[in-house]
């Protein structure tokens, strides 16, 4: 972990009753230089690129034991941070362990191939090697799960990386840092960086001796990366923020698709680039789903993030509850309403709640519909046909993710064709595996994490070709 060289400092605040949760070092762009010429010092010294991949794998294996005997400790870090209910911080912790250990799986099965050729007189071959000094932009909603994403198949890979996590919520990625140690890595093969976006952050994305730049955040800010990038050849991974349709059709399983919508919008308090925050219920079944939904909608409890009881927390901070509600205040405004009456801020809870809030009777053009709320807001619209319903939930500018719930199999096969998005469920929703590929298409980003697709994005190929020939033909001599 590198400090601020000046000294300053920055309080993260505890959304659920407003106490500092930590104070982290605000760090400088002369700090993140510092930082970034550590990485490159380890990487070109040969630190770990060059020792036996099975190494960089047994080094994974054991951070994954680290990190899973600290996963409550860790999960409650990031609880006190963003105000996220703890059972599922530290089921992101356990997570997060497990994808470290798929990754130390492959570190040792990053092989190349032989390449056969029309002539004979040629042995070509492939291999995959790292970049070198990666930058991994960890968002604040999950941090600990976020980051695991990027650094098992960066280090796996072989490269060395440089973590810069929000500056809302960076105490359990700190918390990390005595477990690399712990776990057998060399100096310098990880640094972490606190500090805002548009000074630290900004210096690493900027800086000349990055090879690559992955991010988990908002378009806007992957807008900006592209911009800062563009005057220099830097790899770019984005995994940006969707507005993932689940589509309900008359034969779907009932009680898994009611707690399947639950889950993709409730869980979080909605603050998931995958919520599921368009539901399109066919008009046969639509006024007893929605019924169903709100009875369970209202059911949830909102309470303190710690406490087991809790089903939802807080929203992470004020600046973005007041985003939330605003948009809400815009959608009511434009003639929405709520099922059931009920929905919105709840200040007798705390002062960043909002309640679990179904829309109805919103406008598709409407910004609630268009746009990520990244809050406990769903809108619900009925559809009759299925094409009908492919139009609908294509109609938008982001391509994450989809839930399809039906029991026709092959309905299911043609949506998930149909669908023009990086991750379809069918019959369950935010199911998420280390193994299974992650990403969006459009402006959900670029890139995939998670999978073998996850280990190829830290990597490029060089190609190698060796003529066998005892001699050479001189180009030049003309025969006829």
């Amino acid at each position: 972990m590198r400090g601020s060289s000046d000294g300053t400092t920055i309080n993260l605040i505890n959304p659920y009753d407003g106490t500092v949760s930590n104070v982290i070092p605000a760090a400088t762009a002369s700090d993140a230089n510092d930082a970034v010429l550590a990485a490159r010092g380890a990487f070109s010294a040969g630190t770990w690129s060059d020792i036996s991949a099975a190494a960089r794998g047994r080094a994974l294996l054991r951070l994954a034991e680290l990190v899973e005997r600290d996963a409550a400790g860790l999960g409650a870090l990031d609880t006190a941070d963003n105000g996220k209910i703890l059972r599922e911080t530290t089921k992101q912790a356990q997570l997060s362990a497990s994808t470290y250990r798929y990754y130390a799986g492959w570190a040792d099965k990053n092989h190349g191939a032989v390449i056969p050729l029309e002539s004979t007189d040629l042995l070509d071959y492939m291999t995959y090697e790292p970049y070198g000094v990666c930058v991994l932009l960890v968002a604040w909603n999950s941090p600990l799960q976020l980051l695991a994403n990027k650094l098992a198949p960066a280090l796996a890979a072989g490269n060395t990386v440089v973590i810069k996590p929000s500056e809302n919520a960076s105490s359990s990625v700190l918390a990390m840092a005595p477990l690399f140690a712990e776990a057998g890595f060399p100096d310098g093969v990880v640094n972490i960086i606190t500090g805002s976006g548009g000074v630290s952050g900004d210096a690493l994305v900027r800086h000349p001796d990055v090879d690559l730049i992955s991010l988990t955040g908002g378009g806007a800010t992957g807008r900006k990366i592209l911009q800062a990038c563009s005057g220099r050849v830097v790899k770019v991974l984005l995994e940006l923020g969707g507005k993932s349709p689940q589509i309900i059709f008359p034969d779907a399983p009932w009680e898994e698709a009611v707690n399947g919508v639950l889950a993709g919008i409730f869980a979080a308090a909605g603050q998931t680039c995958i919520a599921g925050s368009r539901v399109f219920v066919h008009e046969s079944i639509f006024d007893a789903f929605v019924q169903d939904l709100q009875t369970r909608a209202s059911a949830i409890r909102l309470g303190d993030p710690m406490s087991s009881e809790t089903d939802m927390g807080p929203l992470a901070n004020r600046a973005h509850f007041d985003r939330v509600v605003s948009i809400l205040e815009r959608a009511m405004a434009a003639g929405a309403s709520t099922a059931g009456g009920a929905g919105g801020p709840a200040p007798e809870i705390g002062a960043l709640f909002v309640r679990p809030t179904i829309l109805l009777n919103t406008d598709l053009s409407d910004e609630v519909v268009c746009e990520e709320v990244f809050g406990p807001v769903v809108v619900v619209h009925p559809f009759v046909t299925e094409e009908e319903v492919v139009k609908l939930s294509n109609d938008s500018s982001f391509g994450l993710a989809a839930g399809v719930w039906t029991s026709d199999l092959r309905r299911g096969l043609r949506m998930a064709k149909a669908l023009e998005v990086g991750n379809v469920w069918v019959n369950t929703y935010r199911h998420l595996a280390p193994a299974a590929p992650f990403g969006g298409v459009k402006q959900s980003g670029n890139g995939r994490e998670r999978g073998l697709e996850g280990l190829r994005e830290y990597v490029r190929s060089k190609n190698v070709m060796i003529s066998t020939k005892p001699r050479n033909d001189d180009p030049f001599t003309v025969r006829t």
